[in-house]
């Protein structure tokens, strides 16, 4: 017989998708948003609430100057909801170039074209991301922001920058329209 060493036991790790904490409530940085951080209320609710504009801030990269937008809710989903429903076959799980590089308003003050960015709290709690979902402003945010999102919503967040933006336009219009065509990426 030979002579085995007895050595602790190690316990293998799954791979099992991170938990994110089920109780953690936020004060709802805006009327279109849950309590829960990174999560909008539906359509639905938000047309039961008469909530058919949602606002944003921007700035212009050139002279500084801030504007509010607002998106007409109705009308930039269903944009969105169809350009994503012609053409997700094509688009592999990863977001397409002008979601990547978004086309920027242009600025009333100094005129420069494609120059207003939107102002992204710092506080990654409070980010306006239905704002940035009517606007095709999220790609405007860091790798970093997006991967908080896709934490808190329980969606796989390693990986180039495309594919987690892709999780997150999906998952954003999902969140919209739970009974609608969205498929979420699973890696």
């Amino acid at each position: 017989m030979a002579d085995f060493k007895h050595r602790p036991h190690k316990r293998r790790r799954l791979n099992s998708p991170q938990r994110v904490e089920d109780d953690e409530i936020i004060p709802p940085p805006f009327k279109w948003a849950t309590n829960r951080p990174a999560t909008v209320h539906t359509l639905n609710y938000l047309r039961d609430n008469n909530i058919r504009f949602i606002c944003g801030e921007v700035q212009c990269k050139k002279c500084n100057a801030r504007y509010k937008i607002h998106h007409n809710l109705q009308r930039k989903f269903s944009e969105i909801r169809s350009f994503v429903i012609e053409n997700v076959e094509s688009f592999n799980q990863r977001a397409p170039t002008e979601w990547m590089n978004p086309k920027l308003p242009d600025c009333k003050e100094c005129k420069k074209v494609d120059s207003m960015k939107p102002v992204i709290s710092p506080e990654k709690s409070s980010i306006n991301w239905l704002f940035l979902l009517l606007g095709n402003l999220l790609g405007c945010c860091t790798l970093e922001q997006l991967k908080y999102f896709c934490k808190h919503t329980q969606q796989h967040r390693t990986g180039a920058k495309d594919r987690v933006l892709f999780a997150v336009y999906v998952t954003l219009c999902k969140q919209l329209e739970p009974e609608g065509p969205f498929v979420v990426p699973t890696y």
